[in-house]
């Protein structure tokens, strides 16, 4: 009886067994013959990724060990990886090769090239938020749209925006007030400022068009660049089969219904006041924020280029051309959107919301990030705090007047402030581009191989000790006009450089110039930490893990905003 009950069982084990092994006789050679395929299709690439240094990998997981670790920690590992290996490293992630490149004259053949403008493939991860915008697509649309979207932030635009950044930089001062003597994040103030902002002169609506504060918007988008980064650091999420079935997509879901929906009624605002006949900013300016009282005689045709709008001497790109655009095109983004898509000939309603979308994320998370850091940077070195603090008092004395657009030309030493923090901590640490043929270095015997994914340093091209002497050590006469006249051009790329530069870079600088100085001539920044202490993290723009922790002390009363 007992027999009979127990041979079955063994009859149906050994059944299983034999199932087993007959599924993994089957599956080591279909492992190997699709490793084969795998080498054989690859070859030229793993040949010419051979004479390029890098750590050693592990098989099918390559480098990926190199990504474990929190934010923080993973940059400071992959940034002290690559002093051991030169100007040129590789890496795998798996089985995709990425190429470290650092050297200037290298990053030139890639930036300054009208072939090389593909986005890496990781830059996909943002189209449920961004669509193809001018950070994403490429080929005619991204031309076609960048030559429309471009004179939008030429200076005489810019000039417009002057009074509305003074508006919103003086509330700015007036919300700081809560904060006199206590240890806060700046970045909280940062953030909220350059989103109203955008929107009162890029997109020219009122900030009230928002149910909430520009807080609510940028809160949501760093949030959003926390699950981007973890889809490109965390090999196992870049799957969208895999990510939609964890909680981040749901997350993301929130977070991009929150994004979307300011999008959505920024655009029907702009709509509703065109079918009204209005044009320009409908965003209100107080009296005291005017500027036109101020100004002084500074000749229409101003041609402001080189460091003042961010950019390495001598390089020049479509932001460039004569400033003088004409009357049609001298309108602000949003507008110039709008009045296309009417006439029907570059542009639809879809792709209105896409460029939306991609300004508003990158007019202020950068300069959110950049302010912030230049904030810190100034508790940090009091002395050279004070230099900045002698040169605004020379510029405004007692008043408590506005800038003008000519006072920023004389921000002089403030302005080589704002460039070596963007030096020292660029808020886009790192470019990203798939190249689709060969690529001969210029630096070394390298080839870059066809597939690949080039990753251009800026953190580390800002701190190369051959461009710049003592390279961490924060110095604004690195930015002495006798200093950058012999450097080279890709040695300081804040805003990237060629044809995907960033098409608001003189938007930002002057911008930035107007809100630091006036939270200057206000405050003296202090901060209890030095710059030794900084948790850096490297996730889609460049932060500090424990946050822009600074004091203020008033300076000098300024007259209460209405």
């Amino acid at each position: 009886m007992s027999t009979a009950t127990v041979t079955p069982d063994l009859t149906e084990s050994s059944s299983v067994l034999s199932a087993s092994t007959v599924f993994y006789f089957l599956l080591i050679p279909a492992v190997l013959l699709w490793y084969a395929y795998w080498y054989i299709s690859r070859r030229h690439m793993l040949e010419l990724a051979e004479k390029i240094p890098g750590p050693k990998g592990y098989p099918i997981i390559g480098n990926a060990l190199e990504f474990l670790g929190t934010s923080p920690q993973i940059f400071k590992n992959v940034y002290s990886k690559s002093y051991e290996f030169g100007t040129t490293v590789k890496l795998w992630a798996g089985p995709k090769l990425l190429i470290f490149l650092t050297d200037p004259r290298d990053v030139e053949i890639i930036l300054s090239s009208h072939v090389h403008i593909d986005k890496a493939p990781e830059y996909r991860f943002f189209k449920p938020w961004l669509g193809d915008g001018l950070l994403i697509s490429t080929g005619q649309k991204w031309r076609a749209h960048r030559k429309l979207i471009a004179p939008t932030f030429h200076l005489n635009v810019l000039k417009s925006f002057i009074d509305l950044f003074n508006a919103n930089s003086r509330e700015v001062v007036q919300k700081l007030k809560k904060e006199i003597g206590k240890e806060f994040d700046c970045h909280d103030y940062m953030s909220e400022a350059t989103v109203e902002m955008l929107l009162e002169t890029a997109m020219g609506v009122s900030k009230k068009t928002q149910d909430q504060s520009g807080y609510a918007y940028a809160k949501a988008v760093m949030e959003m660049c926390d699950i981007l980064h973890l889809r490109h650091t965390k090999v196992w999420l870049r799957p969208d089969l895999i990510f939609n079935m964890t909680t981040y997509a749901k997350y993301q879901e929130k977070l991009l219904n929150t994004i979307h929906s300011l999008t959505r009624k920024v655009i029907k605002k702009k709509r509703a006041d065109f079918d009204k006949g209005v044009r320009g900013s409908t965003a209100e300016v107080p009296e005291d924020a005017k500027t036109k009282n101020y100004e002084k005689n500074v000749s229409s045709k101003t041609v402001v280029e080189g460091l003042s709008y961010g950019q390495s001497a001598g390089l020049k790109d479509d932001l460039d051309v004569d400033e003088d655009v004409g009357e049609k095109k001298r309108m602000a983004f949003l507008d110039l959107m709008i009045e296309a898509s009417q006439n029907g000939v570059v542009i639809n309603d879809e792709e209105i919301k896409e460029q939306v979308d991609t300004i508003m994320f990158e007019g202020h998370d950068t300069t959110a990030a950049g302010s912030s850091f230049f904030l810190c940077m100034m508790g940090v070195h009091q002395h050279i705090q004070d230099k900045v603090i002698e040169e605004l008092d020379g510029i405004f004395g007692d008043s408590d007047r506005p800038a003008t657009f000519a006072d920023t030309l004389e921000m002089k030493y403030l302005e080589r402030c704002l460039m070596e923090t963007l030096r020292m901590y660029p808020p886009v640490p790192i470019i990203a581009r798939q190249i689709n043929q060969d690529i001969k270095l210029a630096s070394e015997n390298y080839t870059l191989p066809a597939g690949a994914t080039v990753i251009i340093g800026t953190f580390k091209i800002h701190r190369l000790p051959s461009v710049y002497p003592n390279p961490d050590k924060y110095d604004p006469d690195n930015f002495l006009p006798e200093r950058t006249a012999n450097r080279h051009y890709y040695s300081f790329i804040p805003f990237s450089a060629g044809p995907r530069s960033c098409v608001g870079r003189k938007y930002a600088m002057l911008k930035l110039k107007i809100l630091l100085s006036t939270i200057l001539r206000n405050y003296r920044i202090i901060s209890d930490l030095q710059e030794k202490d900084f948790q850096l993290q490297a996730d889609i723009i460049l932060k500090r893990a424990e946050g822009f922790k600074v004091r203020l002390e008033p300076r000098k009363p300024m007259a209460k905003a209405h």
